[in-house]
């Protein structure tokens, strides 16, 4: 039986001897990238020809540790760059292609001619670890895409929590479309902070951008406000609408124990300001 590992040096040798012829049956093996292969060295400063001796080289060579590093290298700068996921399957189907095409010249060529269990053993373990790279870049693509739409999403949640000082002591917060429960933790945290921040006395916060909320979302800005008094401030509620009030009170829930409430936002920061 032949020791894949040693073989595996002998055909990276002949690839690496033959890169140039290679390179040019990868290109025409995939078609659809090879035109793109410039722009996604622009965009992305990705060399998928270099890459392409690199992935080849620890496939049969059997570098794993490589191996999955590369691939989580390579999934992030694809996420990063928002490169087309269809380009890179088709790219390592190619280089899958055109390695078993070199791996066919390779036993043509030094006559070595391998027995039927040496082919499968060596085909089971370039296929297999050409998947594991596959998917380990999807992995690290996905998880890099989740972590980023996630920072996106709070950093869209904090601008949609504007706490807009309005005299050295008080501050207003208008509150506008749907509050669920993932806002309103993000409400929590930044009117808590920022009371500490901005020396806030008195916070007014205006609901008439708030048709309605949930029961659970409503529990929790009992709990803000209750947070807020805890800091030593003053929440002032104003603008809440009817069909609000209504829900309230069928639920009975009262905020008049932990804020004060008026009727809109202008005729507060008269009496405020």
């Amino acid at each position: 039986m032949v020791s894949t590992y040693n073989l595996g040096n002998q055909i990276w040798d002949y690839v690496f001897e033959n890169r140039e012829e290679f390179k040019g049956m990868l290109l025409s093996e995939a078609v659809g990238v090879a035109s793109k292969i410039n722009d996604i060295l622009r965009q992305g400063n990705i060399d998928l020809l270099k890459n392409a001796e690199r992935l080849v080289n620890y496939v049969v060579e059997e570098k794993e540790v490589e191996l999955i590093q590369f691939a989580e290298q390579e999934g992030q700068i694809w996420a990063e760059h928002a490169l087309t996921l269809s380009f890179k399957l088709e790219w390592i189907q190619a280089i899958r292609r055109t390695l078993w095409q070199f791996v066919e010249r390779f036993d043509e060529h030094s006559n070595s001619f391998l027995e039927k269990e040496d082919f499968f053993i060596l085909e089971k373990k370039i296929n297999d670890q050409i998947d594991q790279f596959l998917n380990n870049f999807f992995l690290s693509y996905s998880t890099f895409k989740d972590e980023l739409l996630n920072t996106q999403r709070k950093l869209v949640e904090h601008l949609s929590v504007p706490i807009i000082p309005v005299s050295p002591t008080v501050s207003v917060l208008p509150l506008i479309g749907l509050i669920d429960s993932y806002r309103m933790q993000t409400i929590e945290e930044k009117v808590l902070i920022e009371i500490g921040n901005q020396k806030v006395q008195s916070l007014v916060i205006d609901l008439s951008g708030i048709a309605t909320m949930e029961l659970d979302v409503i529990d929790q800005f009992m709990k803000v406000l209750k947070g807020v008094e805890m800091m030593g401030c003053k929440a002032i509620i104003t603008g809440m609408r009817p069909d609000l009030v209504k829900e309230m009170v069928h639920s009975g829930i009262n905020f008049s124990d932990k804020a004060e409430t008026k009727g809109t936002l202008q005729e507060t920061l008269k009496k405020y300001l």
